[in-house]
């Protein structure tokens, strides 16, 4: 599809759908149907068989109509569960899967962190055992963002402990309401439990539902995690686009100076890191776009969270003592759409600012995949490698 005809379809969808007064479930259907979801794929799967670099086209072409954005209403699942059945799902999944994902019909959660396998992720060890058609599923997960709203959720299990740990992994898709799911919620210290633990006890998986093939869980989980960090990086970037409020708050901090050109230093330099991470995702936003990102989702998830860390920390700097206050610590489960509930205080910020270097990848990790990867430097001492999983000690 020309950029001409993806226009059109664009401006019918407005007309026919308008986004002030039509539910916001039903325009992503009808975005999805028109082939606006993903331009770049087939028609079935939400595109048009568009060149990628078109999608920032649709993106900001809706932005500017105000059309709501599916992000907001199944965060995980747009932002890194549907590039990955893009990437790896049959025909028959994406069928099945893709649009009610994409219209936040199905919200979807990530299932990958457990509690002795964080940043080691191919230590994980919840099991997977194959009973004729079906998979039988135990064990734990921990850190699962909106697990408490999801229907469907992204799974890495062991399926073969006699090999080493990354090729005896295989990836699902699991019901999370399926006999046998239990979802618990973990406060955070803002109050909120966005993050939740998750068991799972003889849960039944059928086999139509294994993503990729046996033992390719790795390559699978690979997928989602680069566009995870392209995902949370883009997010933390959109908040300080050209004009929004963040910098110009940057502005006028910079030109008051408050008599302190510490403040003034720090205001500037907080306004070019902004910039300059907006441009870095607009460039990882271009090389995700057939669910295949590059080292800049890395790079991009990296500096983002970073950025967001000193953002905040200057922010209750300039507010002084009351920057010690909280709004309180009472229990709050986050619904969808995400973000509805409020611009939180600045010292709530604050505090959930320190999960940004820990989530999608902490930053010590992504300077490590950055060193090997990109700057093609040796890799840490592995004493893991080529041991059975079964034989390492855990």
């Amino acid at each position: 599809m020309s950029p001409e005809e993806l226009t059109a379809a664009i401006d019918t969808l407005l007309r026919d759908h308008p986004p002030a007064t039509t539910d916001p479930h039903d325009f992503f259907g009808a975005r999805f149907d028109a082939g606006l979801a993903w331009v770049w794929v087939d028609p079935a799967d939400g595109g048009s068989n568009a060149a990628p670099a078109l999608q920032a086209l649709v993106e900001q072409r809706l932005s500017d109509a105000r059309a709501p954005h599916p992000g907001a209403y199944n965060p995980i699942g747009l932002g890194m569960c549907g590039p990955t059945l893009l990437a790896h799902g049959t025909p028959e999944q994406r069928a099945k899967y893709l649009r009610p994902l994409f219209t936040g019909h199905e919200v979807w959660s990530q299932l990958f962190s457990e509690p002795s396998a964080g940043s080691d992720v191919a230590g994980l060890a919840t099991r997977a055992r194959r009973d004729g058609d079906e998979w039988i599923l135990d064990g734990q997960k921990v850190w699962t963002s909106f697990a408490h709203l999801a229907s469907r959720g992204l799974i890495l299990a062991r399926t073969d402990p006699d090999v080493p740990k990354h090729q005896g992994i295989t990836a699902f898709i699991v019901d999370m309401h399926a006999p046998g799911v239990d979802v618990r919620p973990l406060r955070q210290m803002t109050g909120e439990a966005e993050f939740n633990e998750v068991f799972f006890d003889g849960v039944r998986i059928p086999d139509s539902d294994r993503l990729g093939d046996v033992g390719a869980g790795w390559r699978v989980g690979t997928t989602t995690l680069m566009n995870e960090r392209v995902s949370l990086g883009g997010a933390l970037a959109t908040r300080a686009e050209p004009g929004s409020e963040i910098l110009d708050g940057y502005r006028v901090a910079a030109s008051r100076g408050e008599g302190n050109p510490v403040r003034r230093d720090q205001a500037v330099r907080l306004w070019i890191e902004a910039n300059v991470n907006h441009l870095t995702a607009l460039r990882a936003a271009a090389g995700g776009n057939r669910g295949k990102p590059g080292p800049e989702g890395s790079v991009l998830k990296l500096t983002t969270a970073e950025y967001n860390r000193r953002a905040a920390e200057f922010q209750v700097d300039l507010l002084g003592i009351g920057g010690a206050l909280v709004p309180g610590y009472e229990l709050r489960r986050p619904t969808l759409p995400y973000g509805s509930s409020g611009t939180p205080a600045t010292t709530t910020t604050f505090l959930r600012t320190r999960a940004n270097t820990i989530e999608g990848g902490t930053s010590e990790i992504l300077r490590n995949i950055l060193g090997e990867r990109v700057l093609g430097l040796p890799g840490d001492v592995r004493v893991d490698k080529g041991v059975a999983w079964k034989d390492v000690p855990r």
